[in-house]
């Protein structure tokens, strides 16, 4: 046990001294793919080395190639930093390693996910008696609000594809936006639906599908039918036109799944709630909490208005798998054995309470419109998008090569990191904020770095 104490004291330590330095460490990564991985490598180890040893060792091996993602100039792919009590409070989960699967395996790995889920679910706006269940993320949210909405549709069309199947079941149309996120076309490909049943619903400039081309495209046709909607667009960070699509949806009889990353966080916000209006008529939301919630990763969230359907599709039985008294997260999501990923989100939540989640969220989107005050400045600067939310989608000049060549370089100078993207055929920097971290200062400090790298470019392509 001394070594024990010793090692988690060493660890602690070396996390404490981390966090310390996050203001002046480069944002970027210092060591490549293949630098780390040989400083990782070597041959299969013949015996065992001392913990504190192995600790010492991944920290020296490791460390270089690490990103900033916990500083507050990460500006890169929606990504939130680890509040400290959820940080705290992952460890803890560690600690305790319980296996989340079952009251059986751990009623306090149960209750926590059970609790955090009800808080969570008050705090999106989302109906009463909603089930719930913790996922990755957003690819696992959206997998199981589609996995329920098969099992809901063609349960009213008489299949039980539980147990049938789709080989000879009803044919199921999907409908989502051209500005879609990638994982509602991987979940088709996971649940057997098949991206042939999906189809494409025009959107406008902002990225929002548009309500009249998607009520035109249900008339067109019948039959069981998911409606994809999209809460926040992951470059413009638009949101569907969401009362409409509900009321789309209601004319057709159509599950309507939102698919909320990041932006159904909005409604934790007085100031953005209205942006998710008519959300609450869903019959599914996906969110991420190690988005905008800032807990660790991996903690995804899946809400389903239709509790049986989802139980349907997801639980599992067995004579061994005892049961206890109490709400079972493995009934609810495809995973058995996984860690208890309700502690850190409880722990985040009990830290901001319902005004200091709101608080974080209109932070965010200040910066995200600071950011675009300030580079708009530059005349040779252009903001692509109407900055609703916390999404920055800009570009330099009227060169793609010359936008992707002033992110490269922003990337190697570690003042920040954002990436780059695409926007309606245009190459563009795309500047996400996500970060409780995220001072006045970091904008304006990151601000600086971006102009001083396109001026760099921009004098080099004289």
């Amino acid at each position: 046990m001394d070594s024990v104490d010793e090692l988690l004291r060493l660890t602690a330590g070396y996390a404490a001294r981390f966090h310390a330095t996050l203001d002046e460490r480069p944002v970027r990564a210092s060591a490549t793919f293949d630098e780390v991985r040989a400083a990782l490598g070597g041959p299969l180890p013949e015996r065992g080395s001392a913990p504190s040893q192995v600790v010492s060792d991944l920290i020296a091996a490791a460390e270089p190639g690490v990103v900033g993602s916990q500083t507050g100039r990460y500006f890169g792919f929606v990504i939130g930093s680890a509040l400290p009590a959820s940080l705290a409070a992952d460890w803890l989960a560690t600690t305790w390693d319980q296996n989340g699967f079952s009251v059986v395996t751990s009623p306090a790995a149960a209750a926590a996910e059970e609790v955090a889920a009800g808080w969570l679910a008050e705090l999106l706006g989302l109906p009463d008696g909603v089930a719930s269940g913790f996922v990755t993320g957003g690819q696992g949210a959206n997998t199981t609000a589609i996995a329920a909405a098969r099992q809901h549709l063609l349960a009213l069309a008489d299949w039980n594809v539980a147990e049938e199947g789709l080989n000879g079941a009803p044919h199921i149309r999907v409908f989502a936006g051209g500005e879609r996120h990638v994982t509602i076309d991987r979940s088709l490909r996971l649940l057997g639906i098949g991206t042939n049943a999906l189809t494409v619903v025009s959107a406008d400039d902002e990225g929002r599908m548009r309500a009249d081309a998607l009520r035109d495209a249900l008339a067109d046709g019948a039959g069981p039918t998911i409606v994809c909607a999209q809460a926040g667009n992951v470059n413009s960070g638009a949101f569907d036109p969401l009362v409409e699509i509900a009321d789309a949806c209601g004319e057709a009889g159509a599950w309507l799944h939102v698919d909320g990353a990041f932006g159904l966080w909005a409604a934790a916000s007085p100031r953005f709630r209205h942006l998710v209006e008519g959300s609450e008529r869903a019959d599914s939301w996906a969110t991420d909490a190690h988005k905008w919630l800032n807990v660790p990763y991996d903690s995804g969230l899946v809400f389903c208005r239709h509790p049986q359907a989802q139980a349907d599709a997801m639980a599992v039985a067995a004579s061994y798998l005892q049961r206890g008294g109490g709400r079972s997260p493995s009934d609810w999501v495809p995973e058995s054995s996984r860690r208890a990923r309700g502690f850190a989100v409880w722990a985040a939540v009990r830290a901001l309470g319902r005004s200091g989640t709101a608080n974080l969220v209109e932070r965010c989107c200040d910066h995200a419109s600071t950011f675009a005050a300030l580079l708009a400045v530059d005349p040779e600067v252009e903001i692509l998008n109407e900055v609703v939310l916390n999404q920055v989608l800009v570009r330099f000049g009227a060169d793609d090569e010359l936008t992707r060549e002033v992110v490269r370089r922003v990337q190697e100078d570690g003042t920040c990191w954002l990436g780059a993207t695409e926007w309606q055929g245009r190459a563009a920097m795309r500047i996400s904020v996500s970060s409780w971290r995220t001072t006045e200062a970091d904008v304006e400090r990151s601000v600086a770095a971006i102009l001083e790298a396109a001026a760099a470019v921009s004098g080099a392509l004289r």
